[in-house]
């Protein structure tokens, strides 16, 4: 009886060590995260919906240092998954100094009407936001002014690194790299982030805003009327700028009384990231509040937006009365009491979730399997023949090859493994020698 040895083949971009592995047999799921029924909210557009093959590129182009000038800054250096992917610097360092405002925190990005990104809405997508840090000269340096190479420098070094045109390929069926196709990848990741296991999820599962939570305490049921209650009606009227249940930013906000600037006077200023994952549920911030990061408890916002202290011509209208500025006359209980309820806004998973972790190693190493160890099996056809099966990555096309000798091995035919990420082929069964078989795979050239 002939004797069949499987050998399976890993693609190892770099030395592999602990941590640092992807495996892209096993895609971690990015499309199809439960999403509360109550959320509906959302600006993924039409032509950008997020894939696991796509979130997954997203996720290593998001960690990698090598998309600054330097190789010394990501997209992660600013916005932490320790932090609810904000910063806890009040401003954060780049390849060329410190940037101009505080890093807003990504959690929950999709869940909102507004699609304009940056504190000052610059950006007119998360697409198009996403690459603006890259093309910043203080930031990550690909600017192209100043001495800075140009983003095609890039595109250039990335299309060299073998990882990339297998990300790519995986993403978009061909291995080329543009702009475009980063910033569809990023923003996916972007969008991927979400929270919804916070205190306030539990009661809003079963329960209406309007009605006290059985899971929240009095102060907490308090302080969740008076967010969402207009001052007319008794309440701080919170959530005519921050609106439940997302917690997202109204689009037509203006300016929150907020003025000073790392240079300056500031009055552009109008964005606000969702509310939720203010702080962490052991309540410890995740970074300064407000665009300059002016803030550091939730105390002292609340108070702030109790009684606005200077008008300027850009202040959000809602922020006005009869006469002068918002001066809500809140008591201390109450204004604790909001702290309290925004509180309730923050999870767990963000802060620990592998998938949005880094996937590098501590040396910024990463290692991609593209055929798992041990994962070639042989099953007798009953004529003459037996298939040999491999578990490999969907849509990725690979070698099959035989050998006498384990040294010199000769091409059998080219597969592409299934949408479930198999490859299938029947060889013959020979009795009379041995014979070897191993899948391989080639990253594609551009």
């Amino acid at each position: 009886m002939k004797t069949f040895t499987a050998l399976s083949a890993i693609l190892i971009s770099h030395a592999c060590a602990q941590n640092g592995v992807l495996d892209l047999t096993t895609l971690a799921n990015y499309a199809n995260q439960p999403v509360p029924a109550y959320i509906t909210k959302d600006n993924t557009p039409n032509n950008n919906a997020i894939t696991d093959e796509g979130a997954t590129l997203g996720r290593v182009l998001f960690y990698d240092k090598r998309l600054s000038r330097n190789n010394t800054i990501s997209c992660s250096s600013c916005h932490q998954q320790e932090n609810a992917f904000g910063d806890a610097a009040t401003v954060s360092t780049g390849v060329a100094g410190t940037t101009g405002r505080h890093s807003m925190r990504l959690v929950n990005s999709r869940f909102s009407t507004e699609v304009r990104f940056f504190w000052d809405e610059r950006a007119t997508s998360l697409e198009n936001q996403t690459t603006r840090p890259i093309q910043d000269h203080v930031e990550m340096g690909f600017s192209g002014t100043n001495g800075d190479p140009a983003f095609a420098a890039l595109v250039t070094k990335l299309s060299a690194i073998e990882e990339y045109r297998v990300l790519f390929y995986l993403m978009f069926g061909d291995a080329m790299i543009t702009e475009a196709r980063v910033q569809l990848a990023l923003s996916q990741f972007v969008r991927s982030i979400q929270s919804f296991d916070s205190k306030y999820d539990v009661g809003r599962a079963t329960t209406a805003d309007n009605q006290n939570f059985t899971n929240l305490t009095a102060a907490e049921n308090a302080g969740k009327t008076l967010f969402l209650n207009p001052p007319p009606q008794g309440g701080a009227g919170c959530a005519g700028c921050h609106r439940s249940p997302e917690f997202d930013i109204d689009p037509n906000s203006r300016n929150n009384g907020v003025t000073t600037g790392f240079s300056g006077t500031d009055l552009t200023n109008t964005r606000s990231p969702s509310l939720r994952d203010l702080v962490k549920t052991n309540g410890a911030t995740n970074g300064g509040m407000m665009h300059d990061a002016s803030f550091a408890t939730l105390d002292q916002v609340i108070a702030h937006y109790n009684a606005i202290p200077a008008d300027n011509t850009n202040l959000d209208p809602r922020l006005r009365r009869p006469g002068g500025l918002q001066n809500l006359n809140l008591t201390v209980t109450q204004q604790s009491n909001i702290a309290a309820f925004l509180r309730t806004l923050s999870g767990n998973s963000i802060y620990t979730d592998p998938k949005w972790s880094s996937p590098f190693n501590a040396q910024n190493e990463l290692s991609l399997i593209v055929l798992p160890a041990s994962s070639m099996t042989f099953q007798p056809l009953g004529n003459g023949t037996a298939e040999v099966t491999n578990r490999g990555v969907a849509a990725l096309s690979y070698k099959l090859e035989s050998s006498t000798d384990l040294t010199n091995w000769t091409q059998v035919t080219t597969l592409t493994a299934d949408q479930t990420g198999f490859l299938r082929h029947a060889v013959p069964m020979n009795i009379q020698s041995k014979c070897f078989y191993r899948f391989s795979y080639t990253p594609p050239s551009l």
